[in-house]
């Protein structure tokens, strides 16, 4: 129960107020003037106005409402390291067994474990999940917030304004504040690289808590693509720069890593891994074109509408063995480089297309020998056929046979026919599921061609061809560099659009992408990526079957996963990767490499127990940090105490939970200080009195 006073004026509160100024001065008059009865005056005029105020006692009836404090347990990833899960569960168990024996108090728990994402990424985020908490709680019943963490925390925001209330933080440490760890550091790293170039990186090695480390050497080695490429001395405390290669287009996934240092918490911050990706300065193409036909302009004018392709077009016009008597000095053609081209600045091209050539006095023989071991060393030929590449003219009979997977057999076919994908070709990435195509049949929405150069193959994939079974597009790797053979001069008709046309840049796209061995486009591909707690693992390959993957999990446990044919060419599995880090994989011929969570993790960049991320903020509370010491049979917690607002909430062996007395009000009842009878004979009394004392 509790009582107050309360007032209803009768009259508005500025007259009884003025009504009583007055009433005070006439009775001071009358005290000065020495006029009998000035004191019942004086009391006539009080009870008039305690009349008019209309004091009352209010009484209420209060319920008592708990205070609220927050139990915030960091169950991200550093917290599995050591003892450190523990040592949170024993406290956890035991906080809510005390704060239950206190009376008034309810403890509210919230647990931030962080995703795979962003718990990594973006580190331990305690205080967003701690403000979504406290945006349900009113300021003024919060008793305190309670921390129990490794320190790592990466939201602690600058000050308390943005919450709005007034009670102690307290941070529980679950560690040792003399742990030591090693730790690799990538300080600069590229996003991206030209390919065929290299990147310029900066790593730094840090010994935490090791005495006599400091200067001293440790090995770093490296890997790219999951293959060891080489080892590296740093110094310890030290920035070191280093250059690595980019091998191909997209990502390459390249691996630091040190020896474990004299003291160790997790090995999992002595690996490294950056991703650049590989990217193509400007893909530079040599195309040569025998001799004028309708295709000529179509070929170039697919390339030039890359931006991202530097073409060098030239096209023979007037062969050395015609002689029509046009003085030299007349003619505005200018002379063929040939051997600039084809000599000097060869290996400067990606690609070489000869369009329609046929063997002429124009290339000698050995510049077409540099090519083909342009080919051998890594370069890309693409050749499109005409009717001269089944005659003595053809490019088959020149040094360039050794690269070339088709033989033409003399014959050509001149009627309609559709291009179709071969059974080989539905597997192959450069013509599988080409917009319009149906392994096996003819498309019906692909355009007609009118000539095939018969040709017979001797290696490589014939991936597209004709109803009669006759190769139209070949593709084959030598040595190093890879060949493609289109055995038709009528691709254009597609580009016109003639009979509704076909897939001819979408072809072209791939082929390129092909002959530039570009990742996505290679035909033996092991890969994996993983979604959420899973991990699936794609095998493409132009064989029947896939072989099973070794998986090798981040922590050191294997996995062996038998693949299932999704589609032509295609095999997938599924497994599970609950564990952050990098996954590699093996199937016998192929290694790839996979990652689970975000690398470099920011959770993983310090994993010492410290106070100091949230020390401001603990300090400018009234909280305090407390270690929680793990002893043979218990952990080391200090005890809760309810105290009074404006007091010490932090001592030794206790933290504070301010106590704020909040409550609710269940019933009101109000009683009349002057009841209206008895002020009525009171004011009655004190006026007769006062007449009868002035008649006296």
């Amino acid at each position: 129960m509790n009582w107050t006073l309360a007032t209803a004026p009768l009259l508005p509160l500025p007259f009884i107020l003025s009504a009583a100024i007055l009433g005070l001065g006439l009775v001071v008059f009358a005290l000065i003037s020495g006029a009998r009865g000035a004191w019942l005056r004086g009391l006539s005029i009080a009870g008039i106005v305690a009349l008019l105020i209309n004091p009352s006692l209010v009484q209420e009836e209060r319920d008592p409402v708990a205070d609220v404090a927050i139990l915030a347990i960091d169950a991200s990833a550093s917290q599995q390291i050591g003892s450190r899960a523990e040592i949170a569960d024993e406290a956890r168990q035991r906080i809510e067994q005390n704060a239950g024996a206190l009376s008034n108090l309810e403890l509210r728990i919230v647990e931030v474990a962080g995703d795979r994402t962003d718990g990594g990424e973006h580190g331990t985020q305690l205080f967003g999940d701690l403000a979504r908490t406290l945006s349900d709680i009113p300021p003024e019943r919060l008793a305190g917030i309670l921390l129990l963490t490794d320190g790592q925390v990466h939201d602690v925001p600058d000050s308390l304004d943005r919450f709005g209330f007034d009670a102690p933080i307290h941070t529980l440490l679950t560690g040792a504040p003399d742990e030591g760890d090693r730790i690799l550091t990538v300080v600069q790293a590229p996003i991206f690289g030209i390919v065929g170039g290299e990147v310029d990186l900066t790593v730094r090695v840090d010994d935490h808590g090791s005495e006599g480390t400091q200067g001293s050497s440790v090995r770093l080695s490296v890997s790219i693509d999951g293959e060891a490429v080489r080892s590296e001395v740093l110094i310890v405390g030290r920035d070191h720069q280093m250059v690595l290669p980019i091998a191909h287009g997209g990502q390459n996934v390249i691996e630091l890593a040190v020896e474990a240092g004299p003291l160790e918490l997790t090995l999992a911050n002595n690996r490294a891994v950056i991703t650049p990706n590989g990217v193509r300065d400007r893909l530079r193409v040599l195309l040569v074109t025998g001799e004028p036909h309708p295709g000529e302009r179509t070929w170039r004018d697919l390339l030039k509408s890359d931006p991202s392709v530097d073409l060098v077009h030239f096209t023979i016009l007037r062969p050395p063995e015609k002689q029509d008597g046009t003085p030299i000095d007349e003619l505005s053609l200018i002379a063929f480089p040939t051997r600039e081209l084809f000599v000097e600045r060869l290996h400067e091209f990606d690609l070489v297309i000869f369009d329609r050539y046929r063997r002429r006095s124009v290339l000698h023989p050995s510049y077409l020998a540099n090519i083909a071991a342009y080919v051998e060393g890594g370069g890309a030929l693409l050749t499109a056929a005409g009717p001269s590449f089944a005659s003595y003219l053809s490019l088959y009979r020149t040094p360039l046979a050794g690269v070339l997977p088709a033989q033409p057999t003399g014959d050509i076919t001149e009627r309609p026919y559709q291009p179709q994908v071969t059974s080989r070709g539905a597997r192959h990435p450069v013509t599988a599921a080409l917009p319009g195509s149906n392994s096996g049949e003819a498309p019906a929405t692909w355009g007609r061609w009118f000539r095939l150069i018969d040709a017979e193959t001797i290696s490589g994939e014939t991936v597209m061809g004709s109803p009669d079974g006759l190769p139209l597009l070949v593709l084959d790797r030598v040595g190093e560099g890879r060949v493609a053979q289109l055995m038709s001069d009528h691709a254009w008709l597609w580009t016109r659009g003639y009979e509704g046309g076909g897939p001819q840049a979408e072809l072209l796209r791939r082929l390129a992408h092909w002959l530039m061995r570009e990742p996505e486009l290679d035909e033996e591909v092991l890969s994996a990526e993983v979604i959420g707690d899973e991990m699936r693992i794609t095998r493409r390959t132009m064989a029947d079957t896939a072989a099973p993957v070794t998986v090798l999990r981040p922590e050191g446990g294997t996995d062996v996963v038998e693949l299932s044919a999704a589609e032509p060419g295609v095999f997938s599995g599924l497994i599970s990767a609950p564990d952050l880090g990098l996954y590699r994989l093996s199937d016998g011929a192929l290694t790839t490499v996979a990652a689970a969570g975000v690398l470099n993790a920011l959770e993983f960049q310090d994993v010492r127990v410290s106070p100091d991320p949230t020390a401001a903020l603990v300090e400018a509370s009234g909280g305090g940090n407390y270690w929680l010491a793990k002893h043979e049979t218990r952990v080391d917690l200090p005890t809760l105490r309810r105290t009074r607002a404006g007091r010490p909430a932090t001592g030794r062996g206790w933290l504070g939970l301010v106590r704020n007395d909040q409550y609710t009000v269940r019933a009101v009842r109000e009683v009349p200080m002057i009841p209206v009878i008895l002020a009525l004979l009171l004011l009655g009394g004190a006026l007769l009195g006062t007449w009868w004392r002035e008649g006296r």
